[in-house]
């Protein structure tokens, strides 16, 4: 068993420990393994591991590696803060646009996706923490954005992201719960069809982020080690 397989080993068996404290099924979250800067040959690794979903933060890159992950028959989904004019790496190539945070750029996804005659699944980001130096929109505007893009029929909107201010895993669980409050509250207004993704958890508060009622977690440095930049 290769380091990696170990990695996403002791990874998956945590999930199914903070499943087990709060009664969910391992199977009801998700593992997107974190795969920036990570060449094709760790990548496979994780596929070979089990690993179905990976994800990255720099649309350029995802496109690099698009081809390799349709091989694999991977989803990639795009976790990174987007810039309109680098849409055209990414709509249509990832399965899922998780850092949709602004109007601007819910409408170059829109026209991009309609003018590919595909319908592109995103999520919506939201500051939970409003840090000026992260994206996402307030927990305040929520309401209002979400209202702004349910009728772009080229989008399907299945959720929510957040990155939560850096601190400790215990610390966070208040985002977190925040986070799930927001996620049922939008759920209830039922705008959307099929909205049932709530990303959150990183590779430091993962099985608090599950415990809080994640669907979805981003694990990098839990499966790959400490990451190399390009």
């Amino acid at each position: 068993m290769t380091e990696i397989a170990k990695n996403i080993a002791e990874v998956r068996a945590e999930m199914a420990r903070a499943c087990e404290r709060v009664n969910r099924s391992p199977e009801s979250v998700t593992l997107v393994a974190v795969s920036k800067y990570q060449n094709i040959e760790r990548i496979r690794e994780a596929a070979e591991a089990g690993i179905t979903a990976f994800g990255e933060n720099h649309a350029q890159e995802l496109n690099e590696k698009k081809t390799f992950f349709e091989q694999q028959g991977c989803r990639a989904h795009f976790i990174g803060q987007l810039q309109t004019n680098k849409i055209k790496y990414v709509c249509g190539f990832a399965g899922l646009v998780e850092s949709i945070d602004r109007l601007s750029l819910a409408q170059a996804m829109q026209q991009k996706a309609e003018a590919r005659g595909i319908v592109q699944d995103i999520l919506i980001q939201v500051n939970i923490g409003e840090e000026e130096q992260k994206g996402g929109v307030t927990d305040g505007d929520l309401d209002c954005f979400a209202e702004s893009i349910a009728g772009f029929s080229h989008l399907n909107v299945r959720g929510l992201m957040c990155v939560p201010p850096a601190v400790e895993a215990e610390l966070a669980r208040g985002y977190f719960r925040r986070m799930r409050a927001l996620f049922e509250h939008m759920r209830q207004k039922q705008e959307f069809t099929a909205f049932d993704i709530l990303s959150m958890g990183m590779s430091h508060d993962y099985p608090v982020a599950i415990e809080e009622g994640a669907t979805e977690i981003r694990v990098g440095t839990g499966i790959f080690g400490a990451r190399n930049q390009k």
